[in-house]
């Protein structure tokens, strides 16, 4: 998977980061919550990727925070919900479509509710 095709620690992950390329950076949020060595850091990474100027690599850091719920089965609410409710009305479709999937898993895995999606 991109950068991370023969494995990574999070060293490698920081230095993704410090690059700021978005051909590697998209990778970043799905590998770190798939398998997160530290959840707290794991979310950390998708918290400072969910504001990104490429679409991509937003929306892969919003999608993080589902799998994050997933595989940690806790997420600091204060910090994440409000980037998946910016993300719900993200203009462009691919941050949505994670921001909507994201609503599931956070519901399903960690009981969240959320309010009806925004209108288009």
């Amino acid at each position: 998977m991109g950068p991370f095709k023969d494995g990574w620690s999070k060293q490698d992950v920081e230095a993704v980061l410090r690059r700021n390329n978005p051909a590697e950076l998209l990778y970043a949020p799905i590998v770190v919550s798939m398998d997160p060595p530290d959840c707290e850091w794991a979310q950390s990474v998708c918290v400072r990727l969910a504001g990104h100027e490429d679409p991509t690599v937003r929306g892969n850091a919003i999608l993080g925070f589902g799998h994050l719920a997933r595989t940690c089965r806790k997420l600091n609410e204060s910090v994440v919900r409000p980037l998946v409710d910016a993300a719900l009305r993200d203009a462009h479709a691919y941050v949505t479509g994670h921001a909507t999937d994201t609503v599931a898993d956070l519901a399903h895995y960690l009981g969240w509710v959320f309010g009806p999606p925004p209108k288009a």
